[in-house]
């Protein structure tokens, strides 16, 4: 009898196990969140607590700030998935000043349909997080607590329809994008030009990945059309347990326009080495350089441009699997006086940032 009872309550356990997990399942729903808070202080100390234009995270001097703030629920099942993301913080703040009012706090909203039985291709349409790129708004999936001039100044968000198909083996990832234009939900009035992107990422092995995005495109009203061409490739490596390494170079192009032919070009190399000596720390040294001589994309005004080297030297302290707190030394050097010391022109900028963020 006793060994009745058991073998009974074992079955008991085993179908109740089977029941959760089959709760699980048949909930298509999980939701999250990210949170984080920062301080910046830049020793150019601007009076209205901005720093340079070209920086849109982190970008707000000597004061307690969010950069982000980030509640998202996704929906997945076996050929349909959607994404809803609310936000805010100083990163939506600035990146997405262009927008409409209601849609400044959109992180992100889309809804995808796996499109074929027998391959990982899907269809998905919304506001979408950018293709191009290794460094997201999200600050702790990135190396360095700030982004690189090269992050800032390209797309984080796009708006449009992707199509997108992933290799059996995971080790291809193939899109195809129809967009509204560079970082833009909303077209520029007079605009009725359509732009488009491309992504081919490889992944030959766990240790290996290797990227090439595209943006084709004219960010201008038809009337005064200039067609911009954009390349974004990066290359991460793990070297070891403990130590990775990000390389990546972006190059653009766009049309003068008017009575003049020919192209304005931008470029701008980074690379990024992440050492891990112990489970809890982790230190990174970004090393950039970007150059717009015509102001494409950073307009100075100045003689040579925009032409500046960054330095920058990070600090993270994962307080636990879900908290890290984060300090970063930062210096940017310009060839021409694009910056500010107490108001008056300098070619250099030096800042120190630490942020506190949480994940759940």
């Amino acid at each position: 009898m006793k060994k009745i009872i058991i073998a009974a309550l074992v079955a008991f356990g085993c179908t109740i196990s089977n029941a959760q997990e089959a709760e699980k399942e048949k909930n298509p729903l999980t939701f999250s969140g990210y949170i984080e808070t920062y301080y910046s202080y830049d020793f150019g100390n601007p009076e209205n607590h901005l720093r340079p234009g070209f920086v849109y995270s982190h970008n707000k001097h000597n004061e307690l700030n969010l950069n982000l703030g980030l509640a998202k629920v996704n929906y997945v099942k076996a050929n349909v998935r959607a994404n809803l993301g609310l936000m805010a913080g100083t990163y939506p703040e600035y990146n997405l000043a262009a927008e409409q009012d209601l849609l400044r706090n959109v992180f992100e909203a889309n809804v995808g349909v796996k499109i074929s039985s027998k391959h990982n291709l899907w269809v998905d349409a919304g506001i979408m997080p950018s293709h191009i790129g290794f460094e997201s708004a999200i600050g702790k999936d990135c190396q360095n607590l700030t982004r690189s001039i090269l992050a800032d100044n390209s797309p984080y968000y796009e708006a449009g329809v992707k199509l997108g198909y992933t290799s059996k083996s995971e080790k291809w990832y193939l899109a195809a994008m129809y967009l509204n234009g560079w970082q833009r939900i909303q077209k520029i009035d007079g605009n009725q030009t359509p732009a488009f992107g491309t992504q081919i990422t490889f992944k030959p092995s766990g240790k290996v990945t290797l990227n090439w995005s595209t943006y084709v495109g004219n960010e201008q009203p038809d009337v005064d059309r200039k067609w911009r061409y954009f390349n974004n490739f990066y290359g991460q490596f793990k070297l070891s347990n403990k130590t990775n390494v990000t390389a990546g170079f972006d190059i653009g192009s766009q049309e003068i326009g008017g009575d003049e032919s020919g192209s304005d070009v931008w470029y701008s190399p980074v690379v990024i080495v992440q050492h891990k000596p112990t489970s809890k720390v982790q230190l990174a040294v970004r090393c950039e350089y970007y150059q717009d001589e015509k102001g494409v994309i950073i307009s100075t005004g100045t003689e040579n441009g925009f032409k500046t080297f960054g330095l920058s030297a990070n600090f993270d302290y994962l307080v636990s699997d879900n908290v890290m707190f984060r300090i970063e030394a930062r210096n940017l050097s310009s060839k021409d006086e694009i910056f500010l010391k107490d108001e008056n022109p300098t070619s250099s900028n030096t800042f120190l940032t630490t942020s506190l963020a949480i994940s759940f």
